[in-house]
């Protein structure tokens, strides 16, 4: 009985068409990241010893991901059926976790923009331009990256996103940055991921973001870079949002504060407000060694939240199509509105993914050490004294390079 009005409940589930605009953001923007990545490095230093949280290692260094995106383009799903490869080299398994055995009860959070299986690039805009982060890469449209193989969809249902292996490059390496074009103030933004890239001077991430960067708000949701193992999820903002404390118990969340509590990006030399993940599956080869897991952005007026769930330990209203957040554990990352209005700070946003090689945050630390997962450094596991060096001369050492990704949903509280 319960197996069968769960399987009525998952057939009356809705799946909206995708609509939006695009995200355009400004030319001054690009070159701010550009002038203000030394002050960032000097800020890091200056925070030093201020707050009981922040680790020691100047390699903990963060630095925003901001763009202008290039022109939409057609979506056709991809006919490739290859599967992608895990750590083992084995075919990946699908994203979506198992059946729960229990009925879920109904939710007011519904689903306004969905991206899974075969049409999972409709909606989203490829964005062409060149990195603003200084990275050794060249974004491509869609139709090149389908014909060089940096797209599908996998025989999972999978979508999958990589960096060119090309052996050898002359200059940049090319790799894909989505956008979508569909928008949103507030919400719940769900993503259902079974490998994120991960090794040397890889910098992936998944972010929202809104425009005239800084005012509308940056949102990153999973980012790091070459080896790390745990997450860091960051605000940016214009001045006038802060943390009300560096205590992790008093602020409801599992994670660690990482420097400021100042979420500023003008003060903070655009580093804004980074939370660590302790946990070292949340990220890079961790994370891809137990399948991946579900990654939630919560943006209400309580404030902003991120939660991550590994694989196997997804809630099953999840799973269901049917979020019932305040029945979930405390996240990973938690900026409350108490010192922070989320709709004043932050709006129109889209969710973005993309995968940049060295550039301005994993150039900085490529000889650090101290960060989870970095127990060596990448200039001694290379052996090579520059990241762009690396990139440039070593093709094969990107296999690990990409996103395979199940699903991403949008929702909106109708309460």
């Amino acid at each position: 009985m319960y197996t069968f009005l769960l399987l009525i409940a998952l057939a009356l589930a809705p799946v909206p068409l995708v609509q939006g605009k695009s995200l355009i953001l400004t030319h001054a923007h690009k070159a701010a990241v550009k002038r203000s990545a030394g002050l960032a490095r000097d800020l890091r230093v200056a925070f030093g010893g201020i707050l009981t949280t922040q680790p020691s290692s100047s390699s903990n260094l963060n630095f925003y991901c901001v763009g202008s995106d290039g022109e939409g383009v057609s979506m056709p799903s991809s006919g490739n059926s290859s599967s992608s490869p895990n750590m083992n080299g084995n075919a990946t398994s699908t994203g979506t976790a198992a059946p729960s055995s229990t009925s879920v009860a109904s939710s007011s959070w519904k689903a306004t923009n969905s991206y899974s299986g075969q049409t999972f690039f409709n909606g989203w805009s490829f964005f062409t331009a060149a990195d603003p982060t200084s990275g050794n890469v060249q974004y491509v449209d869609q139709s090149t990256a389908q014909s060089a193989g940096l797209i599908e969809i996998n025989s999972n249902g999978n979508a999958v996103m990589r960096v060119e292996t090309t052996p050898q490059v002359q200059t940049n390496r090319q790799s894909v940055r989505i956008t979508t074009q569909a928008t949103f103030d507030g919400g719940l933004v769900v993503m259902d991921a079974v490998h994120m890239p991960t090794g040397c001077a890889t910098w992936p991430a998944f972010w929202t973001n809104g425009p005239n960067w800084p005012a509308g708000g940056e949102i990153d949701i999973i980012e790091g870079v070459n080896n790390y193992t745990n997450n860091q999820a960051t605000i940016h903002t214009n001045p006038g949002c802060t943390l009300p404390s560096t205590n992790s118990a008093l602020l409801n969340m599992s994670g660690t504060l990482v420097a400021s509590t100042d979420c500023s990006a003008a003060q903070t030399g655009n580093q804004g407000c980074g939370i660590r993940s302790n946990s070292s599956v949340s990220f890079g080869s961790g994370f891809n060694g137990i399948g991946g897991g579900v990654y939630a952005m919560l943006w209400d007026n309580s404030g902003i939240k991120v939660y991550f769930f590994p694989r196997g330990s997804i809630p099953s209203d999840i799973s269901a199509g049917a979020p019932q957040p305040q029945n979930w554990p405390a996240p990973m990352a938690d900026w409350p509105s108490t010192d922070c209005n989320p709709y004043q700070y932050f709006n129109t946003h889209s969710a973005i993914f993309d995968t940049t090689l060295c550039g301005d945050w994993a150039s900085a630390v490529w000889s650090g050490t101290g960060v989870p997962g970095q127990a060596v450094s990448c200039a001694q596991q290379t052996g090579f004294s520059t990241c762009s060096a690396f990139v440039q001369a070593s093709g094969g050492s990107f296999s690990q390079a990409y996103w395979e990704v199940s699903s991403v949903t949008i929702y909106q509280n109708t309460s």
